[in-house]
């Protein structure tokens, strides 16, 4: 009888697991992001943005939203680290990639790296979400002018969901939009990329 009521508990409580990995050039404020997202949906405050240095490998971050648990890999910009993203994609349900709306001389380069990565085949069929960050500087383009130039890479996304959302992880400005934004897609993509089950 234990077993049973034990194996019913478990079906009962059972949560959808997704994996998003968050992406972008070094500096643009993927662990700020992080952290941000960490305070907001768990309420426990995570690292001051003054004690946040440059990625080195990965951080991790997880939050629950409804019976899902959204995981976070946020992995390292620089560019001798790019390499290693791609060990993350197969096992991805998302894409978050960070710009730095402050950087307008990297903005090409923010997206050749972006289309790189949606180029390959492991990424199929994975929501993309593009954060333009830093929203709350004076000197942030326009989340207009960011489309425009990632326009090109949505198109040939084809049927994939993609967006491009302002946002200051700084502040908090639009994350949370994002990150419902992002859990719908989730839900939608289930029968493409289905939930592990934990």
């Amino acid at each position: 009888m234990y077993t049973l009521l034990n194996g019913l508990y478990k079906y009962l409580t059972r949560q959808e697991e997704y994996y998003v990995i968050i992406l972008g050039l070094d500096n643009a404020g993927k662990t700020t992001l992080l952290e941000r997202i960490k305070t907001m949906f768990t309420g426990v405050r995570g690292l001051s943005p003054d004690k946040i240095g440059p990625t080195v490998g990965l951080n991790l971050g997880k939050i629950d939203i409804g019976r899902s648990r959204l995981k976070f890999w946020d992995l390292g910009g620089q560019r001798d680290l790019h390499s290693i993203w791609e060990r993350y994609y197969p096992e991805s349900h998302a894409i978050i990639f960070v710009i730095d709306a402050t950087d307008r001389a990297r903005l090409e380069e923010c997206r050749q790296t972006l289309e790189k990565v949606m180029m390959t085949g492991e990424t199929e069929g994975v929501p993309v979400l593009m954060l333009a960050n830093k929203q709350d500087l004076p000197v942030a383009m326009p989340v207009e002018e960011i489309k425009e130039t990632f326009n090109k890479i949505a198109y040939g996304l084809g049927a994939r969901e993609s967006k491009v959302l302002p946002v200051s992880a700084l502040a908090g400005d639009g994350v949370r939009d994002a990150i419902e934004w992002l859990y719908t897609r989730l839900q939608f993509n289930r029968e493409t990329r289905p939930p592990n089950i934990e």
